[in-house]
Parts: C-alpha cells; structure tokens; sequence
C-alpha cells in the first residue's frame, strides 16, 4: 500500500474510527452563499447532466469535508451512499470517516483515489472515490474538494481526470466571479451534531493540561458521575462544551454525545424539531451550547424534551440561563479563560494545527513565544482560528504566518494607518534575517524613526 495511504490508515487508528462501519458527524447547516459554493454548484450540475447514465456521484465538499452537495443519475447507487451517509449535511473528513477519497485529499492537499479495499472502514469497501482539492484561486486557501464516487467494480482510471477537470473549472470560475464581489454573510451556525461513540483524539480530547483546567474538568466529571445536571460557565470561546463533553465521555465512554448549539432565530422551530429522534435512543448524552441565547419559550421545549437523558449545558454566565433550564441545574462549572493558563496555548495549537492538516505541524521558538504572549480575547476559538490560517499555508509556523496583531503588545484601537504601519513593519521584520537596518531602508525610513514607530505600537517581534 502507498505511503500516503499507510500514515492516513494509522491516523484513522489512533482517531478512532471503528474498522467495520462508517459514523460519520452530521451537521445540519452549511454556508450556501459562498463564492466557492456557488461556482462549484454550477460546474458539478453540468457536469452531472453529461453523466447522468454513469454510474458516478459528484459531489462538494467544504475544507472541514462537511458535503455540500451531490449529483448523480443512478439511484441505485444514491441509495446505497446514504446507508454510509456519503450525502450533504455529513462530515466525511479523515477524523470521521477513517482513509477515504476525499478526506484523504483534504488531509494532504493533493488530488488523492482511494479505490475498493484501501478505504479503512469495511462498509466503504464497495466504492471508489477520486478528490482533487480547490484552492481560492486569490488567496491559495483551501476551500474545499471535488470528489467523484463509483462502484468499486467499475473503471476509475478517468475518474480522477475528471475531478482534476471539475476542480480546474471551478476555481477558475470563482476568478472570473471574483473581483468587485461583496463580502459574503456568515454561516448561519452550526445547528446539529452528532458525535459518535468513541474517543476523537482529532476532534479536541486533549488530555494533558494545565492545571486550572485539570481542576474544572475533575469538578465536571465529580457532578455527572453523580447523575447531576452541569452548567459550565465563562466567556466564549474557552472550550465549556469540550470540557463538558469529556467529562461525559470519561463517564460513559460507550455513549453518543448529542451536542448542539443555540441557532438562530428564524431555525429554532426545525431545531426543536430535530431532538425528538435522536433523544429517545439508548446510552444518549446531551450538550446545549450556549443556553443563555434561547428564548424562554425554546427552553422550556426543549426542557420537556430532554428530561429522561443526561443533561449538560453552556453558557457565559449562569444567571444568563432561561429559567426552564436554569431550574435543573445542580451544579456550575466556571471555565478559566486562555488567558489564565497560558501554559496551554502551545499544546492547544499543535493539536490545531494536527486537525487542519492531519499530522504534526512544527511551530518554531519565536511563534509559540508570541503565541503564549498574546492575551486572547476570543480564547481557545481565536487561537484555533490563527493556527488554522498559519497551517494551511505551511509545515512549519514562524512568526511571520502569524497576524501582526498577535505582537502588538497596546491594546488600544489603532487608526486606520497606525494599523497599515504595523503590519508593514512586522511583515518586513518577520522575515529571516532582516536586520533593523535592512528593515528601514526597505520601509523607507530612519531606523531611529522605526525605533519610535515599534515602541509606539509596543510591537513585541521575536528576533
């Protein structure tokens, strides 16, 4: 077997995909406005009206392998993707699904077949998958994947010629469609997950930390051991649901977490309207994200939905929780935010970096000093999103992937050209072996002039 395919197979190992069958996360909203979307759709459709006698699926996916969408003229074969979940709304990457096409080609970011046996999980052994990644054609950021599935028993050998074609089509589409384009709004938000039974050591159950958050998590897993109903507080971002949630695994290590988060407005009826399947089956336990953002009248619901399973619930502050479901709390958890245990930022951002590419990414002294420096308003959810941004343009983190606002020491709001300045400034001393002289003349000034503009800024650029 490849070498590729070898490292993919032990990933899935030590993830903990199960060998006989797939379970992949099922996520119920997904963004339908973005360019990449957009263009992907239209190139796929057409594409799909020239198959539609084949016996092929073409599919798009999302950088996180969430599938967007699906065509194909064999129902058949349609059928037989939805018993494995290969269907819009499923997260196929890597960490879920074990080796497959496009997990496989979202993890490296090369154009990847994964035929018949090489799949790691036996019900996907009846296919043949074929993903080619698409790059912003502007910005080089992975946006997603092309992948094509067949029958394991018919011809692939122009399977991957034609998601290569569908790949190419549609990031030169999205730079036609891109110039003078509005900002896209954001997702709606995550309405819905799954998360199988077993331990994710991919999906963020870290377990050697710093000891505040040692301590909140041994006070969690003390209250579900006794059958109480736990409320993890603090600010966003501080990682109250895997907190909650790994207390819930240490507990019940052969139950599903069900874990939702609060959604918007205009879908808390079709949210509500999920629960009631899912809560009925056995060994289910249940987080609630962000209770404090329901309306009373969505509380008391879902109170009445939730009361025969294990229940735990976040949110920032406990006073903030409807009181439907304030009324069954028993016990509170305050969440220690980033910012008091710095000696766990490294790690957090190694185990980051690990999920966006699937293997160990190097982060150097001089980044996991300015790392640990910075102050993180936005917690854990800020840091994971730097390191995700650094990661996918490199193996190894220096400071000069990261943003130039992560080495600015004031936190004052800086003007409009104070903050073109300082990115200018740190993008030329970042570089390997610039000197203060070398930086000046480039920036076109004095280096007495640079001195002032870094102390005024309180720029901290490790040399």
């Amino acid at each position: 077997m490849p070498h590729r395919l070898l490292a993919s197979w032990q990933r899935s190992e030590d993830y903990g995909v199960p060998v006989e069958t797939v379970q992949p996360v099922f996520t119920g909203a997904y963004d339908e406005q973005s360019l990449f979307f957009e263009c992907g759709q239209q190139v796929l459709g057409e594409l799909a009206r020239n198959l539609a006698d084949e016996p092929i699926s073409l599919m798009l996916t999302d950088a996180d392998g969430l599938v967007l969408n699906r065509f194909s003229g064999d129902h058949a074969l349609l059928r037989a993707l939805d018993a494995v979940h290969l269907a819009p709304g499923f997260s196929y990457a890597e960490r879920e699904a074990g080796t497959n096409g496009l997990g496989l080609a979202l993890a490296d970011r090369v154009p990847t077949v994964v035929r018949a046996e090489q799949h790691y999980a036996l019900s996907l052994c009846s296919y043949t998958c074929a993903a080619v990644p698409v790059l912003d054609p502007v910005t080089g950021r992975l946006e997603g994947a092309v992948n094509l599935t067949t029958w394991s028993q018919a011809s692939s050998d122009l399977l991957l010629a034609l998601a290569h074609s569908a790949a190419s089509t549609t990031s030169a589409l999205m730079l036609s469609r891109a110039s003078g384009r509005t900002a896209r709004p954001a997702p709606r938000g995550e309405v819905f997950r799954v998360e199988v039974p077993r331990l994710e050591p991919g999906a963020g159950t870290l377990r050697e930390l710093s000891q505040p958050w040692t301590a909140a998590l041994h006070r969690a897993e003390d209250a579900v051991a006794a059958g109480r109903v736990v409320a993890a507080v603090g600010e966003r971002g501080t990682g109250r649901a895997t907190l909650l949630a790994q207390a819930e695994r240490r507990h019940r290590p052969a139950s599903r977490i069900l874990a939702a988060s609060a959604p918007a407005p205009a879908d808390v009826e079709a949210w509500l309207d999920l629960w009631t399947p899912e809560v009925g089956k056995p060994h289910t336990a249940v987080v609630v994200r962000r209770v404090d953002e329901l309306p009373v009248w969505a509380a008391q619901r879902l109170r009445d939905l939730v009361t025969e399973v294990p229940l735990a619930v976040t949110a920032e502050r406990f006073e903030d929780i409807p009181a439907p479901l304030a009324g069954l709390v028993d016990a509170v958890v305050q969440v220690p935010a980033l910012r008091e245990r710095a000696e766990d930022v490294v790690a957090l951002a190694r185990h980051a970096a690990m999920r966006v590419r699937g293997r160990e990414i190097d982060i150097d002294p001089s980044a996991a000093h300015a790392l640990e420096q910075h102050h993180w308003p936005g917690n854990v959810s800020e840091l994971v999103e730097v390191v995700r941004a650094a990661a996918g343009h490199t193996d190894r983190i220096e400071v000069r992937h990261l943003p130039a606002e992560l080495l600015t020491g004031s936190r004052r709001r800086l003007s409009r050209i104070e903050a073109f300045e300082r990115d200018e400034i740190v993008r030329v001393l970042t570089r390997p072996g610039v000197t203060m002289r070398d930086a000046a003349e480039e920036l076109g000034m004095s280096r007495a002039t640079l001195y002032r503009k870094v102390a005024h800024l309180e720029l901290r650029v490790p040399r």
